[in-house]
C-alpha cells in the first residue's frame, strides 16, 4: 500500500521487519524482492508521488569545494529518486575497476566481479533490458552502426543497454497492491535512534514538512539515500554516538567522488560524420536500445597509470540555414507545454546538470506565432530540401566542421574531498550538506594523458586535425574545467577494514548489527560507467542476505 505521511489519517508510528529509506532505484529493488513474503516492508520517501519544490529545498546545501557542485540540484526527491532525470544508461563495471590498482590510492573493492556477476544478471530484469547479454565492462548487443575499429590496447567500445522506464512509474502499482509493503511518502527520516552502545538501530525517528513526526520500529534499516544523503543522515544520527553512527573512523562523508566531465578539445574535419554517426544515441532500435561509447582501454590505463575515462564526439553545427531555423521554430511552437509543478521541476534540474555542447543559434528569441512561423517555413522549402537529400546520405543536416570531444572519467577516491553538515538549517530543523569536491594530482594527468590520447586517434579515424582545449595544458593548481554528472560516489565506502571504510562487503555498517547501507555511496571507486545497473546489482545482493538474515531470526524465534 502507498500512504501519504501528510495525510490526517496515516498512523504516526509504523511496526515493521525491515525499513528501508529512501524509494529510489535501490530502495525500490529492495522492497519489490520481498513483495509475496512473510517479512512486513516499510518503504520511506521524504518526497512525493511526483516532484514538488517544498521537499525538493531539503536537498539544498553548501559548495565549499575548488569544483562548484549543488547538492540541490545535483539529485531530485520524490518517489522514483534521482532516476526520474536519468537518461537510462546501463553497464556493468570491469574486473579492471574493481581490482586494486598500485596507482590508485585507496582502490580495489573487497568483493570481486565474479560475486557481482549473477545480480548485474538479474538486474537486467529490474531494468528491463533483459534482451542484452553482458561481459565485463560491456554488453555484447551488436549497436546500429558500426563503431570506429581502434588499437585495442589503447581504446575500446564497450556498449551500454538503456533503459526504457523509470523505476518509480514501473514498480509503484506492484508496490501498492502489495500487502506486505506499505510506502510512506511525505516522510522524512530524522534520525536513526541508536541503542546505548551504538550497535543497534533501536527506531527510524521521522517527520513530514508540516510538523508531524512518529518513528518507524523495525528489525532491520537500509539507508538508500543516494550517495550525498546516506553519509548525511548517518551524520545527523549523533544523539548516542556525538560524531554520528558508523564514524569511528572519521570516514562518514569522506571519499567523495562524481564522474567528472569537461571539453577535451575538438577535432576539425571535413567529414565530422565519421566520427559522431557510430555513436548518435538517436539511432538505437527497439525500447531498450544499445550504443557504444569510446573507451580507453584497460591495457593503456595499466602502461599509463591513469585512471579510467571515455569520450564522446558532439558535432557543433555551423551556420543553420534560414529554412532549417524556421523549420525548427516551426515544431518547437507545436509542442505541448506542460505547467504543472512535478514538470516544472524537471526541467529546473535537467537544465541545471545540462552540460553537452549547444549552438549558439538556439539562444536566440523565438516567435510564438504559428501563422508566421509556418509561412517562414514555407519560404524556407529549398534549405529544407537540401537537408533532406543530406540526411539521405547519412550525413548531418546542417553542414559542420568541428567535433567537440566531451570527456567523462572516473576519479580517484580521496578523503579530503569530502561531504559534512553545514550550520545552515533546513526546513525539519535539520543541518544542511556542504560538499568540498577535490581532485587529485591523478584526476588531473588522467585529464591531459587520456585528452591527448583521444584526440590523436579521433583526428586520424577522420583525416582530421586536434585542438586541445587550453585548460589541459595548465599547471596543476588552476582550476580544471570539468563539472559534475550528479553521480554520488564514495561516501559511505566498502572495506573489510573498519578503519579503511565505513560499511562490511555486505553493506552492513561496521560495529553494528541492523543497519545497512544501499547505493553508489558504498563504492570504493567508480570506473566510468553510469552507477545504476551497479546499483541495483548491489541492492539485489543484500536483498538476498537481508532475507537470510530475517528468516533466521524467525526460525530462532519459533524454536
Amino acid at each position: 500500500m502507498i500512504i501519504d505521511y501528510l495525510g490526517s489519517s496515516a498512523k504516526a508510528d509504523i511496526d515493521a521487519d525491515l525499513c528501508v529509506i529512501g524509494a529510489g532505484a535501490a530502495g525500490i529493488a529492495i522492497a519489490r524482492h520481498f513483495i509475496g513474503t512473510s517479512v512486513n516492508v516499510c518503504l520511506v520517501e521524504g518526497g512525493g508521488a511526483t516532484g514538488e519544490e517544498q521537499s525538493q529545498a531539503l536537498y539544498e546545501g553548501t559548495s565549499i569545494g575548488p569544483l562548484p557542485l549543488d547538492a540541490g540540484t545535483s539529485r531530485m526527491r520524490v518517489f522514483g529518486g534521482s532516476c526520474n532525470l536519468w537518461g537510462g544508461g546501463c553497464i556493468p563495471l570491469g574486473k579492471h575497476d574493481l581490482a586494486e590498482r598500485q596507482w590508485v590510492p585507496h582502490s580495489g573493492w573487497p568483493i570481486a566481479y565474479d560475486e557481482l556477476k549473477p545480480y548485474y544478471d538479474r538486474a537486467r530484469e529490474y531494468c528491463q533490458i533483459e534482451a542484452h547479454d553482458f561481459t565485463d565492462g560491456s554488453f555484447l548487443t551488436e549497436v546500429a552502426h558500426t563503431p570506429i575499429p581502434f588499437d585495442a590496447d589503447k581504446l575500446i567500445n564497450p556498449v551500454f543497454a538503456r533503459s526504457p522506464i523509470l523505476f518509480g512509474n514501473a514498480y509503484r502499482s506492484e508496490l501498492e497492491k502489495a500487502p506486505n509493503i506499505a510506502v510512506l511518502l511525505h516522510a522524512n527520516l530524522l534520525e536513526l535512534h541508536a541503542s546505548a552502545s551504538g550497535a543497534t538501530v533501536r527506531y527510524a525517528r521521522i517527520g513530514a514538512i508540516d510538523g508531524r513526526k512518529g518513528v518507524v520500529r523495525a528489525r532491520h534499516y537500509v539507508l538508500a539515500c543516494g550517495g550525498i544523503e546516506n553519509a548525511r543522515m548517518l551524520l545527523l544520527s549523533n544523539s548516542v554516538l556525538p560524531r554520528g553512527l558508523g564514524n569511528e573512523y572519521d570516514l562518514v562523508g569522506r571519499y567523495f567522488m562524481d564522474h567528472p566531465c569537461g571539453s577535451m578539445g575538438a577535432i576539425i574535419t571535413d567529414t565530422p560524420e565519421r566520427l559522431t554517426r557510430p555513436y548518435d544515441r538517436n539511432l538505437g532500435k527497439g525500447l531498450a536500445p544499445a550504443f557504444p561509447e569510446i573507451g580507453l582501454s584497460p591495457a593503456f590505463q595499466h602502461a599509463h597509470r591513469i585512471l579510467n575515462g571515455r569520450v564522446h564526439p558532439f558535432a557543433v553545427e555551423g551556420s543553420v540555414p534560414q529554412g532549417i531555423r524556421s523549420l525548427r521554430d516551426f515544431r518547437a511552437a507545436l509542442r505541448p507545454t506542460v505547467q504543472d509543478e512535478n514538470a516544472l521541476l524537471e526541467a529546473r534540474l535537467c537544465a541545471a546538470l545540462k552540460n553537452a555542447p549547444s549552438n549558439d543559434d538556439d539562444t536566440r528569441a523565438r516567435s510564438d506565432n504559428k501563422a508566421l512561423l509556418a509561412l517562414r517555413v514555407g519560404l524556407g522549402s529549398v534549405d529544407i530540401a537540401k537537408a533532406m537529400l543530406q540526411k539521405l546520405g547519412n550525413k548531418p543536416t546542417v553542414r559542420s566542421n568541428r567535433v567537440e570531444l566531451i570527456g567523462y572519467f572516473e576519479q580517484a577516491p580521496n578523503p579530503d574531498s569530502r561531504i559534512a553538515l553545514a550550520e545552515e538549517r533546513d526546513m525539519l530543523g535539520l543541518p544542511k550538506v556542504y560538499v568540498d569536491w577535490r581532485l587529485t594530482a591523478l584526476d588531473r594527468y588522467t585529464y591531459r594523458t587520456a585528452a591527448a590520447l583521444f584526440g590523436a586517434e579521433l583526428a586520424g579515424a577522420c583525416g582530421g586535425i586536434y585542438l586541445p582545449a587550453a585548460w589541459l595544458s595548465e599547471d596543476d593548481s588552476a582550476t580544471a574545467q570539468v563539472h559534475t554528472t550528479a553521480h554520488h560516489l564514495g561516501t559511505t565506502r566498502m572495506s573489510d577494514d573498519p578503519q579503511q571504510g565505513v560499511v562490511d562487503q555486505q553493506c552492513r555498517v561496521h560495529g553494528m548489527d541492523n543497519l545497512h547501507i544501499a547505493g553508489s555511496s558504498v563504492f570504493p571507486t567508480g570506473g566510468w560507467a553510469f552507477p545504476t545497473f551497479t546499483i541495483v546489482a548491489l541492492s539485489l545482493r543484500l536483498a538476498d542476505h537481508l532475507r537470510r538474515q530475517l528468516r533466521t531470526v524467525a526460525l530462532s524465534e519459533a524454536i
